[in-house]
């Protein structure tokens, strides 16, 4: 089943380029069934870029989902155009008398900075306050990750020695978990962090599962026991060459960096570098839609507002 957008949003004609299967506005409101409805907090600079990587996954699942994009106004994007700004995203004001199936907050290029010095930081802890009532199951990922864990369960992010960055094997801890049917025993995905939040910190204060880890990456993923909390510190969304974007880009900034590990062929930048985490990143995203969202989220979002005992943090 597609996904309903509106017709205008760029994303679209990539996406059908690829065969990916999008519902227009006229065909989804003929269907008699509930779609999903989902956020996404895009923090990312690149806003166009991370909205078709994550449309192209959620596409991939059975369901109708009407998705829409939440931006930060206390921030002023200098990499997207104002207008599209203005035509496909909405303020948290606009949003915030709303009821979700589910959220995904993406990351953003503010890792090495303390929290509280985040231009948006306040009004992105808005969104996790009125998530509580509002969303049934919420996606973290990688700096999002970190701030929803730090907001939310007193989890401070920990410098690493040096960047992580590169395709990262990484082991199934809880075969178990919904989130990871349809997995191997392991699997291979991209990171690209210079932070960590750690075994003990995790253990010592909050309840969440480490769902998955891997020994040079640390935790990867943990989710609340009713998977109504999802963090993952990885970059599933990633296309095959956005490691090396960010490795010229770098390069090209005077940093010095690390060639990515295990990503070019031969360790040759010259080479261009191969796909090998689409099934483990499809499976993670339909897993979340499919078990943490729609099998579990009432019919009348409504009751959201009556039913916010899960989080452990309140």
């Amino acid at each position: 089943m597609p996904i309903k957008l509106d017709n205008k949003l760029p994303a679209l004609d990539v996406l059908r380029s690829e065969n990916v299967f999008i519902m227009d506005e006229n065909r989804a409101s003929s269907q008699d069934i509930r779609p999903m409805e989902v956020l996404i907090l895009n923090l990312m600079p690149t806003k166009e870029v991370t909205e078709t990587q994550l449309l192209r996954l959620l596409a991939n699942t059975p369901l109708q989902i009407n998705v829409e994009f939440l931006y930060m106004a206390s921030h002023k994007s200098k990499n997207t155009h104002a207008e599209h700004m203005e035509t496909f995203y909405k303020t948290f004001d606009e949003i915030k008398d709303k009821y979700y199936d589910g959220l995904i907050v993406t990351g953003a290029p503010v890792e090495q900075m303390p929290f509280e010095e985040v231009d948006y930081w306040q009004e992105s802890t808005q969104v996790f306050d009125w998530s509580k009532k509002h969303v049934y199951s919420t996606l973290h990922l990688c700096w999002g990750a970190q701030a929803g864990l730090y907001y939310k369960h007193g989890v401070d992010k920990v410098p690493l020695s040096e960047k992580l960055s590169g395709i990262y094997k990484q082991t199934v801890d809880m075969p178990k978990n919904f989130l990871m049917n349809g997995f191997d025993d392991s699997f291979v995905s991209p990171h690209s962090r210079y932070t960590e939040v750690t075994l003990e910190d995790i253990k010592n204060k909050t309840d969440l599962d480490v769902v998955v880890s891997g020994k040079e990456v640390g935790l990867s993923i943990l989710a609340s026991k009713n998977l109504r909390e999802v963090y993952s510190f990885g970059h599933f969304e990633y296309d095959c060459d956005t490691l090396a974007r960010e490795y010229r880009r770098d390069l090209d900034a005077g940093i010095n960096p690390d060639m990515p590990a295990n990503y070019f062929p031969g360790d040759d930048p010259s080479q261009e570098p191969k796909l090998r985490w689409n099934l483990a990143a499809s499976a993670f995203f339909s897993n979340w839609i499919n078990y943490a969202v729609y099998q579990e989220t009432p019919y009348r979002l409504e009751e959201l507002e009556d039913d916010f005992s899960f989080y452990g943090y309140l």
